[in-house]
């Protein structure tokens, strides 16, 4: 990490790890306290014992227990998590950045594994794999017509690296049914969606959280784009929730100069660690905006903090989650882990950005309604602020603390009151699979059509939205999809485009529309 880092030697990082896997036994104020606090956990110990040995029926003790360590973590802070040890691969394979397998997106349909797409460059596409291939068997195991759940599918096609797995599929459109061997083999699970230009001088990079491999992905991105010209930045952290502090850090490296603030956080025993950027930026110069909205959070506001408090760019958007907590993810011995909160951060003029969470979980998680009953979603007086949480930017601009970063530029949010939640719909997985249906029926329809005809093939039409109304009405949703039809066309055609091209096809017409990048480039 080229970060620098003041005060907190790697002893002390060491200590307070061990310290809160045996904080049981150590730093209380005497030894009665230190009693008390052994013979509570000697109760539970015993409780456990006597349920396993006298209770009448057969208890799984292991889900008391992890209802007991849930409980516990509920008392603390809404960011405090148990991880149980049959949830630890997926949340570890998420944050690594990626996985071992046959990489494919497929999904179940009408009882048989769909491939959605092959991953570009992973094995099966190397192997000749089609989208709209069904995968019939693999191995012995038959996958169609078991409504099997997506965790047993993944345990099917995963394995170890340079393994073997045969397949037999079914390709509809030749209907021809075959068998293949794929050697399985390292999938990256990508954290930067995109880095593409937007016109001659402005270059554009979505992350979508931030993962061990996000920095260097966002570098080669960044690099890139500087050789393609350009000289201005658009960074995209909408509804990215998070990750890795260290790589949130990484990133704004690139625009700080040496020895600026980027964060700083405080622990229980009031120690503070400050992270300085070094002389290393690649874009320490040029126009720099960063998207947020009220998904932004956790790394992502450590980010957006550092570029808006040092002055180095225009956050854009809506006000922030509000989350300011660190946790610290560790073992607890069988597989399973605690995500703990270890410190707060602060963004460079002092900050703290986390909102209250001292009326329970569930109402911290519904603050979106709050922010849309207010109206704040629509417009930027709404927003609540705390004239006795001003600060200071390093010019001297008035920014607040105390619930999320608020934008610099405000921009409301997509569609009118009643709609608010279009945008997650049209960005979901029911979309991808939509579009796939609708593809399965007639691919051939779209062979051999150029980027151009496939989207003025689409814009002539309204065949696709109303299909798309009939599709989410049998899901059970309700949308008043008329009222926002150039958006749902729009959504349809970038799909379409992912799944027939690529994702920089599909970031191409999303984003010629979007409200938060046309602020951008019409400051221009």
């Amino acid at each position: 990490m080229r970060i620098k880092k003041l005060y907190l030697p790697i002893i002390l990082a060491t200590a307070l790890a061990v310290g809160v896997l045996i904080g049981g036994y150590l730093n209380f104020s005497g030894p009665g306290r230190n009693f008390t606090a052994n013979a509570n956990r000697s109760k539970l110990n015993k409780l456990m014992e006597l349920i396993e040995s006298e209770y009448v029926d057969d208890v799984n003790t292991d889900s008391i227990v992890d209802l007991t360590v849930n409980g516990i973590l509920e008392k603390l802070d809404p960011h405090s998590v148990y991880i149980a040890k049959n949830e630890m691969e997926q949340v570890t394979q998420s944050m690594k950045g990626d996985f071992v397998g046959i990489g494919v997106n497929f999904y179940m349909y009408n009882d048989s594994v769909a491939i959605i797409k092959p991953i570009e460059n992973g094995p099966s596409e190397a192997a000749g794999l089609k989208a709209g291939d069904r995968i019939l068997y693999a191995g012995t195991s038959k996958l169609f017509g078991r409504k099997l759940p997506s965790d047993s599918l993944f345990s099917k096609l995963k394995g170890e690296e340079g393994s073997k797995v045969n397949l037999t599929i079914y390709r509809k459109s030749e209907q021809k049914k075959f068998k293949v061997t794929i050697t399985r083999g390292v999938v990256p699970i990508k954290s930067v969606d995109i880095a593409i230009m937007l016109n001659n001088k402005t270059g554009y990079i979505k992350i979508n959280r931030f993962a061990e491999t996000t920095y260097k992905e966002f570098h080669n991105g960044l690099l890139e784009l500087k050789k393609l010209g350009a000289t201005e930045l658009i960074v995209d952290l909408r509804d990215n929730g998070g990750g890795y502090m260290e790589m949130a850090a990484d990133i704004a490296d690139e625009f700080l100069k040496d020895n600026e603030l980027i964060v700083k956080t405080k622990n229980k025993k009031g120690n503070i660690d400050k992270t300085l950027a070094t002389e290393e930026g690649n874009f320490e110069n040029g126009k720099l905006y960063i998207l947020i909205n009220e998904n932004s959070a956790s790394a992502s506001e450590i980010l957006a903090g550092a570029i808006q408090d040092n002055d180095r760019g225009t956050i854009v958007g809506r006000r922030s989650f509000g989350k300011g907590l660190v946790q610290k993810e560790m073992p607890l011995g069988d597989g399973s882990a605690v995500r703990l909160t270890v410190a707060r951060y602060y963004t460079p003029s002092g900050r703290s950005i986390q909102k209250p969470y001292n009326h329970g979980t569930d109402e911290y998680f519904s603050d979106f309604e709050k922010r849309f009953v207010s109206g704040e979603l629509f417009a930027a007086d709404s927003i609540k602020v705390a004239d006795s949480l001003k600060f200071k930017t390093k010019k001297g601009r008035i920014v607040y603390g105390g619930g999320g970063i608020i934008p610099d530029i405000f921009v409301p949010i997509e569609g009118s009151h009643g709609d608010e939640a279009l945008g997650m719909l049209m960005q979901s997985g029911l979309m991808s699979y939509f579009v796939f249906e609708q593809l399965d029926k007639d691919r051939k329809a779209f062979q051999g059509l150029t980027f151009p005809q496939m989207v003025a093939k689409l814009n002539a039409t309204d065949a696709y939205f109303n299909n798309f109304k009939s599709y989410i009405a049998k899901s059970g949703l309700i949308f008043n999809l008329e009222a926002q039809k150039p958006v749902v066309k729009r959504y349809i055609a970038a799909e379409f485009a992912r799944q027939l091209f690529d994702e920089n096809k599909y970031f191409q017409i999303v984003l010629k529309e979007d409200a938060m990048v046309k602020a951008v480039l019409g400051r221009k």
